[in-house]
């Protein structure tokens, strides 16, 4: 469903329904964060307690059949600074950054051009072109572009820094020079914007233009992503220190403390769930690109020659995992990382890929799976003079592990279920309902009485208090059933419990099912065996 959802409308959605809501939105917001609501906070620790069962409480089968060793941590949010130098964020955790000469706006140059086909002023620009075209090539026509560059609605308005809108003579009339030495060129869209966004071609050469505004960008400089802050009551060099970018370092540091005190013997793995914090130069699309997020992460402990093996292997799980949330195979893919993508030190990393809204017809990545050699042990034992081998018994060797680490977003994990979650249907009040897999749904049921009185809204409760603490679940007596049952439709709950005029006659309660809209009569007594057995036959 998620290439058919209008991010928009699912934003909205969002917010009216208490999912996801602008961090301190009554001071205006803040850029790149967000607050999750009543029904998000749910569904977020829902993917969490999923993702802790099936990895640290009740891990998978290894390939021998037997079940894997796991161990869950939570490590601290800052550490000694030290940290992030050993494991190479200091130096070199590091995007190349533009701003815009015009509007002063930050962006990360590898961003840039897909912000570019996603701005207003470019949608405006590939429509006014198709007005004298029948293909994607197009020709640079300067009466047209001079009546789009002064248009109030246009140009003007949404791109007010770019060449062409700042300065319109002097850039079509070298564009003029260029289309007389070469009158049978055509551009795509992407191509011709470089030229209406430089104002003189022999000055600076072909810009790359604002997502913003489409002013001219500087050359791209690297910025660092963690963000800083000190430690105790003086503020300088000493004592500052970084919030984690990643929750993986703090594994790390603590691996000789699981070697030391949990008994533990290779292979075996540790498993954090936490907070990350990067300073994102263009956090966007919804939650998506944020600079607070949560992490699900796991670093797995094996011998070198056992690497590649663990590698695989968990590849295909994670796989298996992301699909038994209910997610379509169809909108999930595996990516390779290419040569030059790798980390210095990685000898192999895979994604497992979504098809979001905003990357459809592509896909975009929702975890990592990544072979990070022994870089991060054999760093962090340099660094701190400390020990960090491993002693086999069996083959009396010591040596530093080998670590494979599958590394999700908890919170890119909450959209990709939004995403799928959304369907729209004409034939419903609400127009739309969340198709969540009943396990991650964060209502389970809804309990109502038909109407306010006549003893329906006593039962009512009582059949509340008595499943409220088997399954999350609403008791609601405001508005008409069908607003009652709306609501439920846009929370994604997927079974509600009406107590009407029969229920005192023959014990029963009406059963309507979100998916398909269909209602049948249970006993009220077997309403906790009902939603119990349909969750389990949803596994």
């Amino acid at each position: 469903m998620a290439a058919n959802v209008e991010m928009e409308q699912l934003v909205a959605l969002c917010k009216r329904r208490g999912f996801v809501f602008p961090a301190s939105e009554i001071y205006g917001g803040i850029n790149g964060f967000w607050d999750y609501g009543p029904l998000g906070i749910q569904l977020k620790n829902n993917i969490r307690d999923h993702w802790w069962k099936h990895m640290v409480e009740c891990p998978p089968l290894g390939p021998d059949g037997h079940p894997l060793q796991m161990v869950g941590l939570d490590s601290s949010i800052i550490q000694n600074p030290k940290t992030w130098v050993a494991s190479g964020h200091v130096g070199g955790f590091n995007d190349p950054m533009q701003t815009c000469r015009q509007c002063k706006k930050l962006f990360r140059a590898d961003h840039v051009w897909d912000m570019v086909s996603d701005s207003p002023w470019y949608k405006s620009l590939s429509e006014t072109f198709a007005e004298g075209s029948t293909n994607d090539a197009v020709g640079l026509n300067g009466e047209q572009l001079m009546r789009w560059a002064k248009d109030k609605k246009r140009g003007k308005k949404l791109a007010p820094g770019m060449a062409v809108v700042r300065n319109p003579e002097v850039t079509l009339s070298w564009i003029a020079e260029e289309i007389e030495r070469n009158p049978e060129r055509q551009y795509n869209v992407l191509e011709a914007v470089k030229y209406l966004a430089t104002e003189q071609l022999a000055a600076t050469g072909l810009v790359t233009p604002c997502p913003n505004c489409g002013g001219d960008l500087t050359e791209p400089r690297m910025f660092n992503l963690m963000f800083e802050s000190y430690a105790g009551a003086v503020q300088d060099e000493s004592s500052k220190v970084y919030l984690r970018p990643e929750t993986a370092q703090g594994i790390f540091l603590n691996y000789k403390n699981i070697v030391d005190t949990m008994r533990v013997k290779l292979p075996f793995g540790i498993a954090q769930v936490g907070k990350a914090f990067r300073n994102e130069v263009t956090p966007r699309n919804f939650i998506f690109r944020s600079r607070e997020f949560e992490q699900m992460e796991m670093e797995w402990f094996c011998a070198p020659d056992e690497a590649r093996k663990w590698y695989e292997f968990w590849k295909e799980e994670r796989m298996k995992w992301w699909m038994s949330m209910g997610i379509s195979k169809d909108n999930l893919i595996f990516r390779d990382h290419e040569e030059d993508e790798l980390a210095h030190y990685s000898k192999a990393c895979v994604d497992v890929e979504y098809k979001y809204p905003f990357t459809s017809p592509a896909f975009g990545e929702l975890e990592g799976i990544a072979h990070r050699g022994n870089f991060d042990l054999t760093q962090h034992q340099e660094h701190s003079k400390t020990k960090l081998e491993y002693f086999d018994q069996e083959t009396n060797e010591r040596f530093v592990p080998h670590v494979i680490e599958p590394a999700s977003g908890l919170t890119r994990g909450v959209l990709v279920l939004l995403c799928e979650a959304y369907t729209p249907d004409d034939t419903r009040p609400s127009q739309v309902y969340m198709k969540f897999h009943p396990r991650f749904a964060p209502i389970k049921a809804g309990i109502f009485p038909l109407v306010n009185k006549e003893g329906m809204p006593e039962i009512a409760e009582k059949l509340y208090m008595e499943i409220r603490e088997k399954f999350t679940c609403q008791f609601d007596v405001k508005q008409s059933i069908g607003k009652r049952y709306a609501r439920m439709d846009e929370a994604g709950t997927p079974y509600c419990f009406t107590v009407d005029g029969e229920t005192k006659e023959n014990n029963t309660v009406t059963v309507r099912h979100r998916d398909t809209q269909a209602q049948e009569r249970i006993n009220i007594d077997q309403v906790e065996k009902f939603l119990a057995d349909k969750i389990a036959q949803a596994e």
